[in-house]
């Protein structure tokens, strides 16, 4: 029987998007390291190793599986699957119709939908979804927990503007990154620093090199 999941306060759910976002980062950078020898920063963000959407999987699969995390290993596995699923496609289709372009594409792995999901990965989130109830999300929040003061509140509210900051910061670049393909120099000293630091070949490492593959 599904216990009756502990309450959380935004202070908690925070930090597990932040951890989420970070270890996201690093194990899909390790991953792709050992698998195509190539170091691909895989942010969302510009500035800091902050991968979005592996925040975004660890709060959904917190709330969603939290509950029923005593429950049958089967049932977990069914429920991340989906969740899973659901959840890359919408992030998949969000990011192509906000900036033209996704960041993964599985059109070459058998029973994809439209190239966002596939059965592969769907079944990866399963499995995740079963090691996050059993080991990661305990553990994270008993972490969460010691860390629960003045100090790490004041240090989320920081993250939060720098993390606002950066998300501003980020879809600058993407629309400078399309002036510049299209030959328009910058206009401006920050549209300079952006061309420098944050340019197309930055952008497109970041973006699993799919900036010019899938941007209508």
């Amino acid at each position: 029987m599904a216990k009756e999941q502990e309450k959380m306060s935004f202070h908690d759910w925070f930090y597990i998007f932040l951890i989420s976002c970070v270890f996201g980062w690093l194990v899909e950078g390790i991953w792709t390291l050992l698998k195509k020898g190539v170091l691909i920063n895989h942010t969302a963000l510009v500035i800091g190793p902050f991968n979005i959407v592996y925040g975004i999987g660890g709060v959904v699969l917190s709330a969603v599986l939290g509950r029923i995390k005593d429950t049958k290993p089967i049932k977990i596995f069914a429920i991340a699957f989906i969740a899973g699923t659901v959840l890359e496609y919408i992030l998949s289709y969000l990011m192509e119709s906000a900036f033209g372009f996704v960041a993964w594409s599985y059109r070459s792995k058998p029973f994809n939908i439209n190239g966002r999901v596939c059965l592969l990965y769907s079944i990866l989130w399963g499995l995740l979804g079963l090691l996050w109830t059993k080991n990661f999300y305990p553990k994270m929040k008993e972490f969460i927990k010691k860390i629960k003061s003045q100090e790490s509140h004041i240090f989320m509210k920081i993250m939060i503007v720098f993390l606002i900051f950066d998300a501003i910061l980020t879809i600058g670049c993407i629309e400078r990154g399309k002036k510049y393909e299209q030959n328009i120099p910058p206009q401006n000293k920050v549209e300079e620093v952006m061309d420098k630091y944050f340019g197309v070949e930055y952008l497109n490492n970041m973006f699993n090199n799919g900036w010019n593959r899938y941007r209508k």
